[in-house]
C-alpha cells in the first residue's frame, strides 16, 4: 500500500484527493490529514479514511478536533509546528495543497522527508523555486505537478529528451472576463470574479484566474519544474479548457494532453504515478465538444501576465514579491477594500518599491514575503 499525507485536506484539491483515495482503499493508507480550522470536515475525513493523525493549523481549534475524534483512536495535534510534523512522517506520497505562503514550511518539510510530493501549492515554486528544487535534489524527493497545466506538460514531455523541446505552451481559459472591455472591468465584484466558467475552485485561485495572474504564476512554476527559460514558455487562451497544455518539439511535433475540467484527473495521474488509476470521470466526447478554439491573451486588459513574466526574467526575489503582493491585493479585493483593476496595480507598485537580493534559504524567502506583504498592505490602505 502507498502511504499518503494530505496537507490541506479540506480545500477543493484536498477533497478531490481524498475522493480518489477513498475509491481505492486497498491501494492507499492515510498517515495524516491537515486543515487550517475546518474541524468538522477534517474530522469526518479522518474517520472515513482511518487516518493516523489529524492536525489543525489554528491551535485554538484543537479542543474541538479532540472532541470530534474522541474514541476513534486517531491522534490529534494543533499549530504550525504540528502541520510540519505531519509533513515529516515520511509518507510515500504527500499532497501539498495548503493555499498561500502558509504552505511553504510544510512543503519544504515534506521534501526533506523524501518520497513524492504532489504540488498543488503554487507558492512553493513561485516564491522559493531554487530553494525547493535544490532541496528535492539533495533529499531524493520527486516533485509531481498537480496543476492541470503542469501535469499535462509532465505527461507530454518525453523522458530524457527535454533538449528537443522547442516550446512549452500553457493554456488558459481566459477567466470570466475574457470578453469584457476595460471600462466594464472597473465595476467587477468578488461574486463575479469567483464564478469561473469552466472550473470549480477556491476564491483566491478563481480571482487569480480572472486577472490571469494564475497563468503568470504557472509560467514561473513551469520554469522551475521543467528547467525551461522564459523565452521557451508561452501562454494561449483556450476557452473550452479541454487541452490542458502542449509541448512543441523541434521536429515540429506538438503534443497535447486533453481531459475533462476536473482536478481529479491530474491528481489521479500524480497519485498513481508511475502507474495509472481509474477515476469516476466520463471519457471526453470530442464529437459533442465539436471544436477547440485558441487565441492570444490580451496583455493590456490583463497586465498580471506581463508582471509575472517580468518577475520570472528578473529572477531573484522578484517572484516572491509578486506572489506576496498578489495575495494581499486579492484578499483586499475579496473584502471589497479595493477594486478588481487595483489588484495588478498594487502588485506592480510593490515590485517598484522593493528589490532585495535573491533569497538563499526558506527563512530568507519568508522574510522577503513578509516585507512585500507589509508594503502591499500599506498601498491597500492609502490607495495606489
Amino acid at each position: 500500500m502507498k502511504t499518503v499525507t494530505v496537507l490541506g485536506a479540506t480545500g477543493s484539491v484536498g477533497r478531490s484527493t481524498l475522493d480518489l483515495v477513498e475509491r481505492a482503499p486497498e491501494a492507499f493508507e492515510v498517515l495524516a490529514l491537515t486543515a487550517n480550522c475546518d474541524v468538522a470536515r477534517l474530522a469526518a475525513a479522518a474517520i472515513r479514511t482511518n487516518a493516523r493523525l489529524a492536525v489543525v493549523a489554528d491551535e485554538s481549534c484543537l479542543p474541538a478536533l479532540r472532541d470530534a475524534l474522541a474514541g476513534t483512536g486517531i491522534a490529534t495535534a494543533g499549530g504550525g509546528d504540528a502541520v510540519c510534523e505531519a509533513a515529516a512522517m515520511g509518507a510515500d506520497w504527500t499532497m501539498a495543497a495548503i493555499v498561500g505562503c502558509a504552505g511553504l514550511k510544510p512543503v519544504m518539510t515534506a521534501i526533506r522527508a523524501g518520497g513524492a510530493v504532489a504540488l498543488a501549492n503554487k507558492e512553493a515554486l513561485v516564491s522559493a523555486g531554487e530553494v525547493m528544487t535544490a532541496a528535492a535534489a539533495a533529499n531524493g524527493a520527486t516533485l509531481l505537478p498537480v496543476d492541470s497545466e503542469h501535469n499535462a506538460i509532465f505527461q507530454c514531455l518525453e523522458p530524457g529528451n527535454r533538449d528537443a523541446v522547442r516550446r512549452i505552451i500553457l493554456t488558459a481559459s481566459g477567466g470570466p472576463f475574457r470578453d469584457w472591455d476595460a471600462a466594464a472591468m472597473h465595476a467587477i465584484t468578488p461574486e463575479q470574479a469567483v464564478a469561473h466558467p469552466n472550473w470549480s475552485m477556491g476564491a483566491k485561485i478563481s480571482v487569480d484566474s480572472a486577472t490571469m495572474m494564475n497563468k503568470g504564476l504557472e509560467l514561473i512554476e513551469a520554469h522551475h519544474l521543467f528547467a525551461m527559460p522564459s523565452d521557451r514558455l508561452d501562454v494561449i487562451v483556450h476557452r473550452q479548457s479541454v487541452v490542458h497544455s502542449l509541448v512543441e518539439y523541434r521536429d515540429g511535433s506538438l503534443l497535447a494532453q486533453l481531459g475533462p475540467s476536473d482536478m481529479r484527473v491530474p491528481i489521479a495521474h500524480a497519485l498513481a504515478w508511475p502507474e495509472r488509476m481509474a477515476t469516476p470521470m466520463a471519457p471526453l466526447d470530442l464529437i459533442a465538444i465539436g471544436r477547440l478554439d485558441f487565441e492570444a491573451p490580451d496583455p493590456v486588459r490583463f497586465p498580471a501576465l506581463r508582471l509575472a513574466r517580468a518577475a520570472l526574467e528578473a529572477g531573484g526575489a522578484r517572484p516572491a514579491i509578486l506572489n506576496a503582493a498578489n495575495e494581499v491585493a486579492v484578499a483586499a479585493f475579496l473584502d471589497r477594500r479595493i477594486g478588481f483593476l487595483e489588484i495588478a496595480a498594487i502588485v506592480e507598485d510593490t515590485l517598484g518599491r522593493y528589490d532585495p537580493g535573491a533569497p538563499d534559504s526558506l527563512d530568507a524567502v519568508l522574510n522577503v514575503d513578509a516585507e512585500a506583504r507589509r508594503i502591499a498592505g500599506g498601498r491597500v490602505k492609502i490607495g495606489v
